[in-house]
């Protein structure tokens, strides 16, 4: 049976991770889950981290049992049933669908927004066509595409680190007044806005499943892929901690909802 080349070794399974993980998290859903639960946001990252993680150690060890590619449906397959392995598959490429047109339409929203262009009916249309630019270039094989996903994942690295850098000063002197108070029980004394936002970040870290899929493009499977799914969780939080933690802290929650 024919099988894939094994390309990446875990520096490149990370930040595959990374690419999967790092954009609609950090662009879109803090803003959106800062807006819910205000600067409760910080907290309800580090649970959907510790949530993501539970997950992630098990996909984790089901890659280091069974190494091979197809994740979710090959595991889904081989130990539960074909037929459930067939709705694992197919719900994983749906899931994975949607998180790719929220990065799309996110994407164009911060083209349109950086040109002062206020057209609508462009958003589907741009989005589409990143979408489409991003396909060809994942069907040029794993090399390539391996590059490019480095260059564009350490591009916004880099450009969330002098977020972070910037901003801290405004940080550390604004903290107090906009990270009081810290947690919003709600008009009934629960934990609703919270949890909502905690369910929001969740989303945003599910990224890791993809490098589950890598079990014939990595070398040295049983260890990288697991090794890798840990790393790329712990740097995601520690970047989603550190920018929803300056962010909120210089300019406030709602302030920062609005700029994101």
């Amino acid at each position: 049976m024919p099988s894939l080349t094994r390309e990446l070794r875990l520096p490149g399974a990370i930040m595959l991770g990374l690419g999967s993980i790092v954009g609609t998290g950090v662009f879109v859903s803090i803003g959106i889950a800062a807006g819910i639960a205000g600067p409760s946001v910080i907290l309800a990252i580090a649970l959907a981290a510790l949530l993501a993680a539970c997950n992630g150690l098990s996909s984790a060890q089901l890659a280091a049992s069974h190494a091979v590619s197809g994740g979710t449906y090959e595991y889904g397959y081989k130990y539960s049933s074909p037929r459930l392995g067939f709705v694992a598959g197919w719900m994983f490429l749906c899931a994975k669908s949607a998180s790719a047109a929220t990065a799309a339409l996110g994407l164009t929203g911060y083209l349109l927004n950086a040109l002062d262009l206020n057209a609508s009916s462009l958003h589907v249309p741009i989005a589409l066509a990143v979408v489409a630019t991003a396909t060809i270039v994942i069907l040029t094989g794993m090399r390539r595409t391996n590059r490019v996903n480095v260059a564009i994942v350490s591009v916004t690295l880099l450009a969330l680190a002098a977020f972070v850098v910037a901003g801290l000063p405004t940080a550390l002197t604004q903290g107090r007044t906009h990270l009081t108070p810290f947690l919003d029980l709600g008009a009934d004394g629960s934990l609703t806005h919270l949890f909502h936002a905690t369910a929001l970040m969740f989303v945003a870290y599910t990224g890791y499943g993809r490098i589950a899929t890598l079990g014939e493009e990595v070398h040295h499977p049983r260890v990288t892929i697991p090794r890798a799914i840990v790393a790329t969780l712990l740097i995601s939080m520690v970047l989603y901690v550190a920018v929803g933690t300056v962010g909120i802290a210089s300019v406030g929650a709602e302030a920062f909802t609005s700029a994101a």
